[in-house]
């Protein structure tokens, strides 16, 4: 599908019928005749009866945020949990649909001393099915998240120090990942190219030993309630990690924005204690005269001082020094036998 025009739209508040003002909704449907579009999309959330109103006003399929990045996810995910962690969201998502999907039928309702018709017959079937396979794909989550808690226990009896890559889609994560592990998990200059969370072991020369580096799903602006509580299993692998490496795209003009939008999901799902390293990635995009020096620096994350490292991970440019700082941590972690993490001060750590 092709966007075949895009428009913009200031309020103070959405409004509660049709999200935008009846003004600019007769816009849209001006400009959607005028271009033959088949869809209109907006880039929020709709409420339920947003979405039924401005249909119905703009006689055209209209669809959010929302379904469009769970559709993006149904068509990336690969292995078992995410497909389930997806088809969650969607089921989720579907069930404060019902009555718009059906609306054809309220027309059919009425008769002497009927109490509904086929369409609230319809609603409530429709209805009773998704909730059976809400609960469904629930159960087989929950038996995913044990396996993986026996997998941590397993690693925690191996005293292996977790590490996980997080960081706004198409950050670079995977680029970094492959980089560091010599692995050959999926790369795409696209959003959320990887969706499953993989887990490798990667040696670390000056510490004499083995981590446990995870690669995780990418965060997003407003990333929907319902897909931060279905992808908590993926999550799960950022939740309980010893560290965070925080991939940022250097050459994207609104980093620090994305940078915000992961601290703001990090601290939803919990993990925003985890100690972290910013690694300011694809440096090799930035013009020479602009690009930073390649030794550690420290940047200030909400009254923390934490490291902060300028890097290619498609060039292997900076590879060494991060990987020479990750065993100085690791080294550190194994002295501290009171603490479980290493606290960063101003100095080196």
């Amino acid at each position: 599908m092709k966007p075949v025009a895009h428009i913009t739209c200031k309020r103070k508040a959405p409004d509660a019928a049709l999200f935008v003002g009846s003004g600019k909704a007769d816009e849209i449907r001006s400009l959607a005749r005028l271009h033959g579009a088949s869809e209109v999309l907006f880039d929020q959330a709709l409420s339920p009866a947003q979405q039924r109103n401005l249909e119905r006003y703009l006689e055209l399929p209209v669809n959010d945020r929302t379904l469009l990045i769970l559709e993006i996810f149904a068509q990336r995910a690969l292995s078992h949990e995410g497909k389930l962690q997806v088809e969650l969201a969607r089921l989720q998502y579907l069930s404060t649909r019902l009555v718009r999907r059906w609306s054809h039928l309220e027309r059919q309702r009425g008769g002497i001393g009927a109490r509904g018709g086929p369409g609230e017959a319809q609603i409530e079937l429709d209805r009773r099915m998704i909730s059976e396979s809400i609960k469904r794909t629930k159960d087989r989550l929950s038996k995913v998240k044990r396996q993986h808690a026996t997998q941590r226990r397993q690693r925690e009896r191996r005293d292996a120090f977790r590490i996980s890559l997080v960081g706004y889609t198409n950050a670079g994560k995977s680029t970094l990942f492959n980089t560091l592990v010599k692995a050959h998990a999926y790369t795409a200059d696209q959003l959320f190219a990887t969706l499953d969370t993989t887990t490798r072991q990667l040696y670390l020369e000056k510490a004499g030993r083995l981590v446990s580096l995870s690669d995780t799903v990418g965060f997003i602006r407003d990333l929907p309630h319902t897909l931060i509580s279905a992808f908590q299993a993926t999550l799960q692998e950022s939740i309980d990690a010893d560290l965070l490496l925080h991939v940022i795209d250097a050459s994207n003009e609104n980093y620090s924005e994305q940078l915000a939008q992961v601290q703001k999901v990090l601290k939803e799902i919990g993990a925003s204690e985890v100690n972290q390293i910013l690694i300011f990635n694809k440096i090799d995009l930035l013009a020479p005269s602009s690009q930073p020096t390649l030794f550690q620096d420290f940047y200030d994350l909400e009254g923390r001082s934490v490291p902060r490292f300028f890097l290619s991970a498609r060039d292997s440019l900076g590879i060494d020094a991060l990987r020479l700082a990750l065993s100085e941590i690791v080294l550190s972690s194994q002295q501290l036998s009171s603490c479980d993490a290493v606290e960063w001060h101003s100095g080196n750590p």
